[in-house]
Formats: structure tokens, sequence, C-alpha cells
């Protein structure tokens, strides 16, 4: 027989209301938002991810990089080859049309800086592509041509950080009939002048120390030094000595 009481306030004469005992409800599990499996231990899903930590420094001071400079500049690839290096063209006057085409994922170049300057050295691989009269299929060659720049650059000194953008193609130039020594040296010859006008950003840094004040102080105070002895730099060797082997009818690379 049920309780008719159940739930309801009981009073008695001369004693406080006895309140009737509340049924506690069974904790259903819930699904995290990161495991779609229940979870069996409590019901609230919501943590958060730790955040991060904070660092444990010895002082306050910390080491930025300081803006030189920055400018846009050009690098010129420059080469005059001997027209005996494209079989079967024997006369200026029998070409039609030349092609160059330029890889520019294989550029080779090293860069130094000294005081108050940036100076680039490399080589561009090119396929040039020569179509002649009377000749069935165009003479291909494969060669690298080099290119070396100097950019005024002021306040840049030794040991700075330089950066530079990807080289990207301005324009290129042929000109048939520039004279140049021949393959052994000896005389001049007729040649072809080939010419590729190269674009890039360059960016000087430098790191230095920087208090909570934001005072700075260079990292080598003395980089800017004025030296007596100007210096000197050997240069690694370019990936197969800087040449590439001709291609169809081209002979041999430069």
């Amino acid at each position: 027989m049920g309780n008719k009481n159940c739930g309801r306030r009981i009073e008695v004469p001369g004693k406080l209301p006895i309140k009737p005992k509340k049924r506690k409800k069974k904790c259903k599990p819930e699904q995290c938002h990161e495991d779609p499996k229940p979870c069996t231990s409590t019901c609230n899903c919501n943590n958060e991810a730790a955040g991060p930590k904070p660092a444990h420094l010895t002082n306050d001071c910390v080491l930025v990089n300081s803006l030189v400079g920055s400018k846009t500049v050009q690098k010129v690839a420059e080469t005059t080859l001997p027209i005996s290096l494209f079989e079967g063209l024997v006369d200026l006057e029998d070409i039609v049309s030349i092609n160059v085409v330029p890889n520019l994922d294989a550029i080779t170049q090293n860069a130094r800086i000294i005081r108050d300057k940036v100076v680039n050295i490399g080589l561009i691989p090119a396929t040039i592509t020569i179509t002649i009269a009377g000749i069935d299929l165009p003479v291909t060659l494969n060669t690298t041509i080099p290119f070396q720049e100097h950019t005024d650059f002021p306040g840049a000194c030794p040991e700075d950080t330089l950066q530079e953008t990807p080289l990207e193609v301005e324009g290129i130039f042929t000109q048939p009939g520039v004279p140049v020594v021949d393959v052994a040296g000896l005389t001049l010859v007729e040649g072809i002048l080939f010419k590729i006008v190269l674009r890039t950003t360059i960016t000087v840094t430098r790191p230095v120390i920087q208090d909570r004040f934001g005072q700075v102080c260079d990292v080598n105070p003395n980089r800017c030094d004025t030296s007596t002895t100007a210096p000197s730099f050997t240069l690694p060797t370019p990936e197969n000595g800087g040449l590439l082997g001709g291609g169809g009818g081209g002979g041999v690379g430069v």
C-alpha cells in the first residue's frame, strides 16, 4: 500500500515540520567533446586545455633583431658565347630566333656583407635554343650565366644578418655579333651576348639586446669598427664546377 503522505510536509503539534527526504538522481555519463566514449569518472566535460606556462628568465632583457635597412635591387647575369658552340651556326644571318629560359630553382649564389655594402656572386643555369635557317631542328645549349652585384647599404656591417627574397626575372636580352675570345683563348671570333636582369629585395638586420625600458645595445659592439685590412672571402665552389652539359646538338656547356 502506497504512502499517501509521500512528498508532503508532515506537521505534528509542538514539533517542527518534518521535510521529506529528497531522492538523489543518478548521474548519467555525458559525452566528452574530445572523446566519443562516455565519461565514467565525472559528468563535467567542459575541461579546458592547459595554457602556456610563463618562461623562467634569468633577467628582464630580450634578444631582438633591429632593422638596418631593406631595398629592392637588380642583379645582372651576363655572358658572351662564341657561335662555334652552336652546331651548324656558321653565319649570324642564319639565326631565325634565339630563346633563353633561365632555371631560377637551380641558382647558385653567395652573399657577404662588408662595411656599407652587400656583395652577391652567383650562377644562373639557362637553356639557350637557337633556330637556324636550313636546319630542321633547333640547336640547344645548356649553360650557366654568371652574375655579380654590389649594393650600397649604408649602416650595414660585417656579422649583420642578410635575407633576400627569391630572384625574379625582369628581362632577357640577346645580341648577336659581339666579339669574344674563342674556346682556345687565342683569337677574337663572332659571338652572342646573353643578359638576364634579375630583381630581389635585400633586408639587413642586426641582433641587439633590449632591456625592459626599451634601451638597446649591440650584441657585438665592435662589429662596425674600421679595419685597416680589407676583408677577404673564399666562396664555395659551385656544383659541377658551375658547368652544365650541352643539349641536343649544342656541344659542351660553358
